[in-house]
C-alpha cells in the first residue's frame, strides 16, 4: 500500500475504455473474429490518457534489462494480432504489483504484473498470457464492454462497496462484494465469457505465428489455477477461484480446453533458459516501499506502522490501501488529508465512503490511545436490503500531518469482532523497520541428491514451502527433480 499516493486522490479512470485481464476464470468458446483492423488515432488517445494513472494505480512501472525484455517478448507476438505490424506501437508495461494480473487498453498498451511473470517458467507463457491479452483488444472487446466500464469507474473500492449497502446500487458499490477486492481488480473485471475464450484462441494463434509452442497457454493457465487453489487454501477459503472471478467458468475446464486447441503435438521454442536468466532476481510478494503481510500482521516500514487481523481474517494488500477480510466483518487500511483534528477526519472518512449527495455519520466520536498513538472512532448504523450494519471508522494519527484509519463493515452489533485488530496498530522501532526485506526469485540448479522437499526448505516462508515451490516451478504432486535442470526458488533479499 502507497500510502502517500492515496492522499486527496480518487481515481476515475475508465470512461471511455475497459481493461482485459487474463483472469483465469474465463473460457473459451465461438470462432475467432479476425478483425485485422489496425489501431486507430482514437484509441491511441484513449489509452495514452488513461495509461499514467493506471500504472500509478497499480505500484508503478519496472525498468531497466527485465522490463525490456517483457516489452521485446510481447511486441514479438502483438505485431501478429493485425493491430499494427510496427512493434514500437505497442507500449509494453512491467508493473510493480504483488497481484497475479495481465491487461490490455485500446491503443496498444499491454500490462503485466512481475507476480505473475515470477510465476511463469519459460518465455513462451510469456509470449502466450501477452498474446492473449493482445487478443481482446484485437476483438475490440473493449467497445462492447464501453457501457459497464463506464458505470464502474474507480472511485475507490471500499466506498464501492460501501454504498451499495447503504444506499442500493449505486456506482460506488454493492454490500455484498468482496471488500479485499483490490482496486486493479475491479477494473480488470470487465468481460464476457466469450470474449474471454475468444482472446484465449487468438493468443493461441499469435503463438503459432510467432515461432512458440502453443500449448504454453495451457501451462501458464495450469499455474494460475493452481496458485489460486493455494491462495484459497493460505486464506482458509474452500473456493479456489478468486471471489472477483466466480461468475465465470471452471478454470480447469479452460486448461483443458487451452490444451485440446494447441493440439497435442504442437511444436515450436519455449527458451526455458532465457527465460529464467531474465526473471532471476525479479521481486516476489509485496514490495517494502508498499508494505508487507507476514501471515496476519501488516508492516510498513516507511510509514513505521503495523497491526494484525483477528484470527480467521486475511489481509490483501492493494496499492490504495490494505483490506482485512473475514466472515464476520470486512475493512481497510488507508489514508486521507489530515489537518490535525482527528474528528474532522474521521466525518470526512465517512462521507468519503459514499460519495457525493450522500451522507453517513457517526452519533458520536470517542478519543482514545491506541499503544501511545492518538486516536478515535465512530460507529453508524445502516439500513440495508439484507439488514441493518455498523461501519466504523477508527482513525490514528502518526503525526500533525499524518493520519491513517481503518474503515470497517460488520452486521448489526458485531463491530467488537475487530476490536483486537484496532488495538493492535502500532510503531515500528527504527530496527524493526531496518529488518524488513523483499522476496525475490533466485534460480537455482538442482544437484545430484537435491529433491523437492530440500529445496522447498530454502523457501522464504513460515508456512506450506513445499506446496508454494511446486506451485512456482509448475510441479504436480507426483513430479520429481533432475539433476541440471533449473527450478526457482523464494529468497528473502540481503538488502
Amino acid at each position: 500500500m502507497r500510502f502517500a499516493a492515496v492522499l486527496g486522490k480518487r481515481l476515475a479512470l475508465i470512461s471511455t475504455c475497459a481493461l482485459f485481464p487474463l483472469t483465469l476464470s474465463g473460457c473459451m468458446g465461438g470462432e475467432i473474429a479476425s478483425t485485422g483492423t489496425p489501431l486507430s488515432a482514437m484509441e491511441r488517445q484513449e489509452g495514452a490518457k488513461a495509461h499514467p494513472e493506471l500504472v500509478a494505480e497499480f505500484g508503478g512501472a519496472e525498468t531497466g534489462p527485465r522490463a525490456d525484455y517483457v516489452a521485446s517478448v510481447t511486441r514479438n507476438v502483438a505485431v501478429h494480432s493485425g493491430l499494427s505490424s510496427a512493434p514500437g506501437d505497442f507500449t509494453v508495461t512491467l508493473l510493480n504489483s504483488s497481484v497475479n494480473n495481465a491487461f490490455a487498453i485500446p491503443g496498444g498498451y499491454v500490462y503485466v504484473t512481475r507476480q505473475l511473470v515470477a510465476l511463469m517458467n519459460n518465455e513462451a507463457e510469456l509470449a502466450g498470457v501477452m498474446g492473449h491479452e493482445v487478443g481482446h483488444v484485437a476483438a475490440r472487446h473493449s467497445a462492447r464492454r464501453q457501457a459497464a466500464a463506464q458505470q464502474n469507474a474507480l472511485l475507490g473500492v471500499l466506498g464501492q462497496v460501501l454504498s451499495g449497502v447503504v444506499f442500493g446500487d449505486s456506482a460506488l458499490g454493492q454490500i455484498g462484494k468482496e471488500i479485499a477486492t483490490t482496486a486493479p481488480q475491479l477494473a480488470t473485471l470487465r468481460y464476457s465469457r466469450g470474449q474471454e475464450l475468444q482472446a484465449d484462441d487468438l493468443g493461441i494463434e499469435y503463438l503459432a505465428r510467432a515461432g512458440y509452442n502453443p500449448r504454453a497457454m495451457g501451462h501458464v493457465l495450469e499455474s494460475l489455477a493452481a496458485q489460486n487453489a493455494l491462495d484459497a487454501q493460505l486464506q482458509g477459503k474452500a473456493s479456489g477461484v478468486p471471489e472477483w472471478a466466480s461468475t465465470h467458468p471452471d478454470p480447469a475446464s479452460r486448461v483443458q480446453t487451452a490444451y485440446a486447441k494447441a493440439g497435442a503435438a504442437a511444436t515450436g521454442k519455449t527458451n526455458e533458459d532465457l527465460f529464467l536468466t531474465r526473471i532471476n532476481g525479479i521481486m516476489y510478494g509485496d514490495d517494502p516501499k508498499q508494505g508487507v503481510i507476514e501471515g496476519r500482521r501488516f508492516l510498513h516500514p516507511e510509514f513505521r506502522l503495523s497491526f494484525e487481523a483477528p484470527q480467521g481474517f486475511y489481509l490483501v494488500n492493494g496499492a490504495r490501501a490494505v483490506s482485512i477480510n473475514g466472515q464476520s466483518g470486512r475493512a481497510q487500511l488507508t489514508a486521507a488529508a489530515y489537518s490535525g483534528n482527528l474528528e474532522s477526519y474521521i466525518r470526512t472518512a465517512f462521507n468519503a465512503l459514499v460519495g457525493q449527495g450522500q451522507t453517513l455519520a457517526p452519533s458520536t466520536i470517542e478519543r482514545t490511545t491506541v499503544n501511545g498513538i492518538p486516536a478515535a472512532y465512530g460507529v453508524a448504523r445502516a439500513n440495508t436490503s439484507s439488514g441493518q450494519v455498523d461501519v466504523v471508522v477508527f482513525a490514528y494519527e502518526f503525526a500533525q500531518n499524518r493520519a491513517f484509519h481503518f474503515a470497517a463493515i460488520t452486521a448489526a452489533g458485531q463491530s467488537g469482532s475487530l476490536n483486537s485488530m484496532y488495538r493492535s496498530m502500532r510503531r515500528l522501532s527504527a530496527s524493526e523497520a531496518s529488518a524488513i526485506k523483499p522476496r525475490r526469485v533466485e534460480v537455482v540448479t538442482v544437484k545430484p541428491g537435491d529433491t523437492v522437499a530440500s529445496l522447498a526448505a530454502r523457501m522464504a516462508f513460515d508456512d506450506a514451502r513445499e506446496a508454494r515451490f511446486r506451485v512456482l516451478n509448475g510441479l504436480n504432486a507426483s513430479d520429481r527433480l533432475t539433476a541440471g535442470e533449473k527450478v526457482k526458488i523464494v529468497v528473502k533479499a540481503a538488502s
